[in-house]
């Protein structure tokens, strides 16, 4: 037997008997929202809810038309399982933060209702790590290699990959040689040990301090 899809007015008795439950009056279809609960100690504050089978884009565009209403919106959905969907979750908690909009879950097999944003003003949290990376990453980058939107087709070239090509351009032309040595010459303060880590796989240390290219290692580019 398969399961019945549910509806968006299957959402609506859940959400109703949570507010209910608080002391608000609710009613169905007001206007143009789904949902309006008011509470008798706030009347001029009304709680106003769009119900839908799905999370998507229309929804948000009716809970961000919504807040010229009021600034108590919720976006109620079903909630569902798997690893995709609570990943989804997550990131939608996160979209409606920014927005100040609030999410509700109607788990609708025993009609459990979990509030799980509540809207808030939101100032997004900077991070100095990642801005210093960005910028970091920025200067040291020579020209511009990448054709911007191509990241998700690989192949991008990074500061690391451009320092990298230049070690190995000098062993290229010298030969195997000491870290030190190609640091100087190449300007890449971290010769050594990038030769060390070998993150492409073109450098193999001959001896202590002295390294060279991996003799399978494509020489064309460079010829």
């Amino acid at each position: 037997m398969t399961s019945q899809r549910p509806t968006e007015s299957d959402l609506y008795g859940p959400v109703k008997s949570l507010l209910v439950g608080q002391g608000y009056h609710v009613k169905g279809e007001v206007g143009a929202a789904d949902l309006v609960a008011v509470h008798p100690d706030a009347p001029e504050e009304p709680v106003v809810v769009e119900l839908k089978v799905g999370f998507s884009l229309a929804l948000v565009h009716q809970g961000i038309a919504r807040q010229a209403i009021s600034d108590w919106v919720y976006l109620a959905i079903p909630s569902s399982s798997g690893h995709r969907w609570h990943t989804s979750l997550k990131a939608n908690q996160k979209l409606c933060r920014r927005l100040g909009l609030g999410l509700i879950v109607v788990r609708l097999r025993d009609d459990h209702v979990q509030v799980v944003v509540d809207p808030a003003p939101f100032k997004p949290r900077k991070s100095a790590k990642r801005k210093r990376l960005l910028l970091r990453e920025f200067a040291r980058r020579e020209g511009d290699p990448n054709l911007g939107g191509s990241a998700s087709r690989g192949g991008t070239v990074t500061a690391y990959r451009q320092d990298a090509d230049r070690l190995k351009k000098h062993l290229l032309e010298h030969g195997p040689s000491k870290g030190a040595h190609v640091a100087k010459a190449t300007g890449v303060k971290l010769a050594t040990r990038m030769m060390a880590d070998n993150h492409y796989g073109w450098f193999e240390r001959i001896s202590p301090g002295i390294y060279g290219l991996r003799a399978d290692v494509d020489k064309g580019e460079h010829e």
